[in-house]
C-alpha cells in the first residue's frame, strides 16, 4: 500500500500492484485489445519511416515521419481533452478508431499501386495522428472509470507495459513484413488491427454521470482547462518537465532509422530490433516502476531518466555495434516509460473528473509539441552537423532536465482526495432568473479577530487560487475601514449557471481550507454569502420580483 493519510481533504491509499487492474473486466477486455492495436501501429511506424527512406534521401524527411505523427497531439490534443470532458468517452473513441480505421486502409492502398510520394506520406501520418489525438485523452481519462482511484497508478503503468510489449516484438515483426511483404503490407496490418479494439469498446457500457447542467461550450470547455491548469502548480511543474523530456528524448527515435542505415550499416531488420531494444527496456522500467517509486521520490526518478537517455544517445551517437545501440536502446527505453507514465500519473491523481481529460489534453500537447519540435530540430541539426554530432547535442541538453528539477521539482507522488465535495445546495431565489442571467456577483462576509489576520490571509491566497481554478472571476479580498475586523470575500461568474458549476467542482481536497476559514470567522452564524446580479441599467420587464423554478437547460 503506498502513501496515505486518512482525511477529508487528505491524500487517498494507492495500491502498489501493477496487475491489479486487470481484475476489472472492462479495462481487461480493453487493455488487451489495445494490445493489437498498438502492435498495428508499430507495424505501420515501421513501413512508414522504411519506405520514406527508400522514396527520398533527405535525412530532415526521414525524422519528419515521426513529427508527422506527433505534430496533431500537439495541435489538437486540447480540444479533444474538452470532448473527452463534455461527451461519452467511449463514442469518441469509437469516432477515433473508425476513421484511423478509414485512413490507414486509404494509406494501404496507395502504397500498393505506387502511388506515395514524401509529402503524401507524411499526410496519411498526420491524419493517422488527428486520429490518435482525437482517441488518447478520452482512452487516459476513461482509465478513471474502468477502475478505482486506488488502482488509477498501477493501470498507468500497465497502460505503458502494454504498449511497450507490442513496442518490443512490434517493431521486429514490421521490420520482417516490410523486408518480406514491402511496406504496403504493414499498412494492411494496422488497418486489420482496429477491429479488436472496435469490438472491445462496442461492449462497454460505461455508467455516464448525470447533470442537470447544460453542457460547456467547446470554447468555454478549452478555457476552464487552461485556466485549471494555469492554477495548478503541480501540473505546471509537469508540463515543464514533459516538454524539455519530449524535446531531448525525441533525438533517439526520431533518428534512429538513420542510425541503422548509416552508422551500423543494416537494413529494415536491423532497424525494427533496434526498436524492439527500446520495448524491452521499456517493459523491463515499467516492471521496476513500483519498486522504484517506493524508494525514491518522483524527482529523483525523472532525473535517472533524463541521465540514461543522455547515455544512450552517447553509444548510439559513435557505436558502429548493432549489440552494444541496442543494449543504450535498453536504457533509454526503460527510462522512456518510467519518466512518461511518472507524468502521467502525477496529472491524473493532481486532476479532479470533471477535467482531468483537458489535464491530460495539456499534458500530451506540450509532451507530443516537444517531440514533434525536437524531431524536426534533431533531423535539420543532422542534415548539417552529421548524425553523431547531432545525438551527442541532444545527449548534452539532457543534462539541462536534470539542472532545471534544482528549480522545478517534481511533486510528491500521492493521491489527493478530489471526489466531488457535494455540499452545496442551490440556494431559493427571489428573482425569476434564467441560467444565461448574469454576471452574477457573489459576496461572503468574515468577522475575524487581529491575532488570525495572518492566517487568515495565508487561507485566502490559497482560497484565491481554488476560486480562479474553478471559474471564478475579479476575485478580491476587501477589509471594512469602518468595522477593520470584517471581511469581505468577492468573486463574478457569467451566469447563474456557471456559478453552479463553481460550486460543483469543489472538491474533497478542498474541504480543509473551508474549514479552516470557517474556524477562524467569529460571527455567531456562518459566514454570510451575498448572491447578487449586476445591473448597470435595467430594461423594462427583465427582473421580476417573484419565485419561480429555473429550467437550467434553457
Amino acid at each position: 500500500m503506498g502513501f496515505e493519510r486518512p482525511a477529508s481533504g487528505g491524500i487517498v491509499p494507492y495500491t502498489s500492484s501493477t496487475l491489479a487492474p486487470l481484475r476489472h473486466g472492462t479495462y481487461r477486455r480493453i487493455w488487451f485489445a489495445s494490445l493489437a492495436s498498438n502492435l498495428g501501429g508499430l507495424i505501420q511506424a515501421v513501413g512508414a519511416a522504411w519506405m520514406m527512406t527508400t522514396i527520398t534521401a533527405s535525412q530532415n524527411m526521414v525524422a519528419l515521419v515521426q513529427t508527422s505523427t506527433a505534430l496533431p497531439i500537439m495541435l489538437f490534443s486540447l480540444v479533444s481533452g474538452a470532448l473527452a470532458d463534455s461527451f461519452d468517452r467511449r463514442r469518441v473513441m469509437l469516432t477515433a478508431q473508425y476513421f484511423m480505421l478509414a485512413v490507414s486502409a486509404l494509406l494501404s492502398i496507395s502504397a500498393y499501386f505506387g502511388w506515395l510520394s514524401p509529402w503524401l506520406l507524411l499526410f496519411f501520418t498526420f491524419l493517422i495522428g488527428c486520429g490518435t489525438a482525437l482517441n488518447n485523452p478520452s482512452w487516459q481519462a476513461s482509465v478513471g472509470d474502468m477502475v478505482p482511484r486506488a488502482d488509477l497508478p498501477g493501470a498507468v503503468t500497465l497502460n505503458s507495459v502494454g504498449f511497450n510489449i507490442t513496442r518490443s516484438v512490434g517493431p521486429a515483426i514490421g521490420g520482417v513484413i516490410v523486408a518480406a511483404a514491402g511496406a504496403a503490407a504493414a499498412f494492411a496490418v494496422n488497418t486489420l488491427s482496429y477491429f479488436a479494439l472496435i469490438y472491445a469498446l462496442m461492449r462497454w457500457k460505461p455508467s455516464l454521470p448525470t447533470s442537470n447542467l447544460p453542457r460547456e461550450t467547446l470554447g468555454s470547455a478549452v478555457f476552464a482547462g487552461l485556466r485549471y491548469v494555469s492554477m495548478s502548480p503541480n501540473l505546471q511543474k509537469v508540463l515543464l518537465r514533459g516538454l524539455i523530456f519530449g524535446v531531448t528524448a525525441s533525438s533517439i527515435l526520431a533518428l534512429l532509422p538513420i542510425v541503422a542505415i548509416n552508422l551500423v550499416v543494416g537494413g529494415p531488420l536491423t532497424y525494427g530490433l533496434m526498436l524492439g531494444s527500446f520495448g524491452i527496456g521499456a517493459i523491463g522500467g515499467a516492471m521496476l516502476n513500483d519498486r522504484l517509486r517506493e524508494r525514491f521520490s518522483s524527482e529523483t526518478i525523472v532525473r535517472i531518466s533524463f541521465a540514461g537517455f543522455a547515455l544512450s544517445a552517447a553509444i548510439a551517437a559513435f557505436s558502429p555495434i548493432g549489440a552494444l545501440t541496442c543494449t543504450g536502446l535498453v536504457i533509454s527505453g526503460a527510462c522512456w516509460v518510467l519518466a512518461l507514465s511518472l507524468f502521467n500519473t502525477i496529472v491524473q491523481l493532481s486532476t479532479p473528473r470533471w477535467v482531468v481529460g483537458r489535464a491530460l489534453s495539456l499534458y500530451q500537447t506540450v509532451t507530443f509539441g516537444g517531440i514533434a519540435g525536437g524531431s524536426w530540430l534533431w533531423g535539420i541539426a543532422a542534415d548539417r552537423y552529421g548524425i553523431s554530432n547531432a545525438l551527442m547535442i541532444s545527449a548534452v541538453v539532457m543534462l539541462f532536465g536534470i539542472v532545471i528539477g534544482l528549480r522545478f521539482a517534481m511533486p510528491a507522488f500521492a493521491s489527493l482526495n478530489l471526489d466531488p465535495l457535494n455540499r452545496f445546495t442551490e440556494p431559493a431565489l427571489g428573482l425569476d432568473i434564467t441560467p444565461r442571467s448574469g454576471p452574477i456577483v457573489v459576496q461572503i462576509d468574515y468577522e475575524i479577530a487581529d491575532a488570525d489576520v495572518r492566517e487568515f490571509l495565508a487561507l485566502m491566497g490559497e482560497r484565491r487560487r481554488i476560486r480562479i481554478r474553478d471559474g471564478a472571476r475579479n476575485w478580491a479580498l476587501m477589509r471594512d475601514l469602518e468595522k477593520p475586523g470584517r471581511w469581505t470575500e468577492t468573486y463574478h461568474t457569467p451566469t447563474w449557471v456557471e456559478y453552479i458549476r463553481h460550486n460543483q467542482r469543489r472538491t474533497q481536497a478542498d474541504a480543509e481550507n473551508i474549514e479552516r476559514l470557517r474556524d477562524l470567522h467569529r460571527g455567531v452564524d456562518l459566514p454570510q454569502v451575498h448572491r447578487l446580479i449586476e445591473r448597470q441599467a435595467i430594461p423594462p420587464n427583465d427582473d421580476v420580483f417573484y419565485k419561480a423554478p429555473i429550467d437550467l437547460h434553457h
